[in-house]
């Protein structure tokens, strides 16, 4: 972390990860979805309550602002989840047989 704030790469470093932790995200939403459907929803208040409690936990600026960029991602992700409920509703995306489940 040292190397990170002695060379102003903070910014960069919280911009690259946002991106990947966002990136992140789309998957798990649409797989979540798909298999578990929208009942899965509590895992991502979970995971938003503990990025929610790093971000308060942690001092340094870049950890906690990663912990946040994670916590509101998740919390965004169950909305997400009954956005792709609708999605696969309309056909844009697979809806998982009931028959393939039981394989």
């Amino acid at each position: 972390m040292d190397f990170i704030t002695e060379n102003n790469l903070t910014g960069l470093v919280t911009g690259f990860s946002t991106f990947l932790i966002i990136g992140l995200f789309h998957p798990l939403v649409v797989k979540g979805e798909y298999y578990f459907g929208v009942k899965c929803w509590w895992v991502f208040l979970l995971m938003g309550m503990a990025g929610i409690a790093g971000a308060l936990v942690f001092r340094h600026v870049l950890a906690s602002s990663l912990c946040g960029v994670f916590a509101f991602s998740s919390l965004w992700g169950i909305g997400e989840l009954f956005q792709q409920r609708r999605r696969v509703e309309k056909g844009w995306f697979p809806k998982r047989d009931k028959k393939q489940a039981s394989k």
